[in-house]
């Protein structure tokens, strides 16, 4: 199997919340995968394997200070997603219309509204 075969895309990298996290927390500041475990309730192996894929699918770098490997958000691969997500947001925009056009027009159709009783 080849190696372009092998790497994630950015769908898959951001398809997991940990990964999420971890892209939040670097989009901060760069941080060393130490600094990343504190903030999970998992081992270093587990969040080195996420890295992997973030770097993988070129979200995320690393590069070696010391005895130590630091991490930094790369968000140009985010663009990628970003064209995707414009794609629906025509629909949420159109039930977004469509729930302002009820609400405005018809305010109380159907519902009653219950005033809560003063306290005694």
């Amino acid at each position: 199997m080849s190696s372009s075969a092998q790497k994630h895309d950015v769908f898959q990298a951001i398809a997991d919340p940990t990964r999420r996290k971890v892209l939040q927390l670097l989009a901060e500041q760069e941080l060393a995968i130490s600094e990343i475990t504190a903030h999970f309730p998992m081992t270093r192996t587990a969040v080195a394997k996420h890295l992997q894929v973030l770097t993988e699918a070129e979200l995320v770098s690393g590069r070696k200070v010391g005895r130590e490997k630091i991490y930094r958000l790369q968000p140009e691969p985010l663009t990628e997603l970003k064209q995707w997500l414009s794609f629906y947001e025509r629909f949420w925009d159109n039930k977004l219309s469509v729930l302002k056009h009820l609400v405005e027009d018809h305010p109380n159709d159907g519902l009653k509204v219950i005033k809560p009783e003063p306290n005694k």
